[in-house]
């Protein structure tokens, strides 16, 4: 097991669920990026613009800062010299997976950031739905795709 590995997930884990707690208690929102992004885009109500871009600001310079201190992005392409390999099933499979998830997170009313961190901390009965929803779909996936298939590791 790589220790190192799993501490970075933890203090990332433990970084998400503080900045979800610290987004409800100072300004009553949840931290559900799919709801962030969608009232940026969509919606422009006036005056509630400037945390949403501060919080996608944090989303694309958090990683940058961990960079630039020598901490990288870790390695999950099993080669040593690239950060992350080529998608398993080429672009346009990857282009249609990414299609699916926005209009999987437009008819669940979120995403599993905003179920699964901020819904499940909230009790919230639709987030408990839609969080074992995401789970029995992931576990039915990792079947189809491993054993029914035949595909996978």
């Amino acid at each position: 097991m790589d220790w190192i590995a799993s501490l970075h997930g933890l203090v990332g884990g433990v970084l998400i669920g503080l900045s979800a707690v610290w987004l409800m208690g100072a300004l009553g929102r949840i931290a559900g990026i799919s709801g962030i992004i969608g009232g940026l885009i969509t919606q422009r109500p006036k005056g509630d613009s400037a945390w949403r871009v501060a919080f996608l600001a944090g989303l694309i310079s958090g990683p940058l800062l961990v960079m630039a201190v020598g901490g990288g992005l870790g390695n999950v392409a099993g080669v040593p010299s690239a950060v992350i390999g080529e998608p398993a099933g080429g672009v346009p499979l990857m282009l249609l997976a990414g299609l699916l998830v926005g209009v999987g997170t437009g008819l669940g009313s979120g995403c599993t950031s905003g179920h699964g961190v901020c819904g499940l901390a909230r009790l919230a009965p639709r987030s408990m739905a839609a969080t074992a929803m995401f789970l029995v779909t992931a576990i039915a996936t990792v079947y189809v795709v491993r054993h029914v298939i035949g595909g996978g590791v």
